[in-house]
């Protein structure tokens, strides 16, 4: 009889450590119930928490009919191929994103509320406070299961210095995750670093395979000969998927190089950042990518990615829209400049479908990955014209293990604060609690 591998199986190599999916050959983890007869465990839940700045345009984004029937507005027509795994809500809110009684600077509230349910403070010093977020809140109980406990990606740095909207910090704008109500969790921008960080083994090992790198060595080079002796080991359809599992990782690491080597023979006048890649699509899929890998391996369990920091002001000239997207969000109900909006949110949506359909082409376990995340993808901005906190474009997309029932729109109660949905979320996460942010009570809408 075969002997089973560990589920934290990891290769080895000169300064790297390459976690592996989930395989046939695997023993169950400890209080799961096999999924196979072949003796693999129930995969775990992935969570992730995306953000997207400025809200959107509603009559485009909202379904019109609610229940399983409903068709999919203009802008989330790119979703059409995972439609039956998705649901869309409409009717939450962020209360504490209002104002109450501070005046002015809805999109840095809108960042600083969107995971943490809790009403940032207003100072001209650095004594900011906003609240623990529901990704952290599930890191500091069930982190500590996976080598990283939380993974933060994003496109813009930002700063968490100075002022950038209305008398409120920067560092409201340019995070979504905070670890304590005063200490944002800082996330990364650069693809590589990402990659790094999800392939690294300390100070030590980073020198070492600095080296290697640097004569244009894979990490699978690094890993080759334990990946050999592992091989050995497994069935056909074991080796199938280590085989997927590395061209992916190769393909990442290609368009990595490709792209940063690109970043550098560009004109000077454009001033983009070191290592970033030049065309935007690029920068959010191999983000998107990097998520994937991230859950295929287990390396982490719970991310967030900010699409935008709040307010963001980008141009998005790949589908004809050359003005800012925060200058448009103010349109005023110009038609022109509503169109312009509707195709940045169409064009997200795209790039959020194509996040999606790689989780759902990734085996694990016996289903995929999709189906074993829940992924929150939204804004605490319902229209970015009037700053409203209300009608919030809201997306849950996967199953969650099978705990929640999918392909609905769900038309809530005006006022649901998103914060219910986030205590449903903990529950299947494995970090109940009574409450959170603004909470109400749960979600039960999408209950199984």
């Amino acid at each position: 009889m075969t002997n089973l591998l560990k589920r934290r199986t990891f290769l080895k190599g000169i300064g790297t450590t390459m976690a592996l999916p989930l395989l046939e050959i695997m023993e169950p983890e400890q209080g799961l119930v096999s999924a196979a007869a072949a003796g693999a465990g129930k995969p775990p839940v992935r969570t992730a928490f995306i953000f997207f700045p400025n809200g959107v345009i509603g009559p485009s984004w909202m379904p019109e009919t609610a229940g399983k029937e409903y068709q999919l507005p203009k802008s989330l027509k790119p979703l059409e191929s995972v439609k039956s795994d998705i649901n869309v809500f409409t009717g939450l809110a962020q209360i504490n994103g209002r104002a109450l009684g501070d005046g002015a600077g809805d999109h840095a509230r809108s960042a600083a509320v969107y995971l943490t349910g809790a009403h940032p403070t207003k100072t001209s010093g650095a004594d900011i406070k906003a609240g623990v977020s529901v990704d952290q809140v599930a890191a500091q109980q069930v982190g500590h299961q996976t080598r990283l406990p939380s993974l933060e990606l994003g496109l813009v740095r930002g700063r968490n210095a100075g002022q950038c909207d209305s008398g409120y910090s920067c560092a409201y704008s340019s995070n979504i995750s905070w670890r304590t109500p005063s200490t944002p969790t800082s996330k990364e921008i650069v693809p590589k670093l990402a990659f790094e960080r999800l392939f690294g083994g300390g100070a030590k090992a980073e020198k070492q395979r600095a080296r290697h790198l640097k004569n244009r060595k894979s990490i699978l080079d690094l890993v080759r000969n334990d990946a050999s002796q592992l091989k050995k080991q497994l069935g056909k359809n074991d080796q199938r998927k280590i085989d997927e599992y590395f061209s992916s990782v190769r393909e990442i690491e290609q368009r990595i190089e490709r792209s940063t080597h690109q970043e550098k023979i560009k004109p000077p006048e454009m001033k983009l950042p070191d290592g970033l890649p030049s065309e935007l699509q690029e920068h959010i899929r191999l983000m998107y990518d990097l998520l994937v890998l991230a859950f295929q391996t287990d390396t982490t369990r719970i991310a967030t990615f900010m699409v935008g920091n709040a307010g963001s002001n980008r141009t998005y000239p790949m589908v004809g829209v050359n003005s800012g997207h925060h200058e448009l969000s103010h349109h005023r109900n110009d038609e022109k400049k509503m169109a312009d909006i509707q195709k940045i949110d169409e064009y997200l949506t795209s790039q959020f479908g194509y996040f999606l359909n790689r989780l759902k082409s990734t085996p694990d376990g016996t289903s995929n990955l999709l189906d074993n995340s829940m992924i929150c993808y939204g804004s605490a901005l319902g229209d970015g014209n009037r700053h409203s906190h209300h009608d919030l474009p809201i997306i849950l997309a996967g199953k969650g293990g099978g705990s929640i029932k999918t392909g609905f729109h769900h038309k809530v109660s005006k006022e649901t604060p998103l914060s219910n949905l986030f205590v449903s979320m903990l529950d299947r996460m494995g970090a109940p609690v009574n409450s959170f942010g603004d909470s109400t009570g749960r979600l039960t809408v999408i209950d199984s």
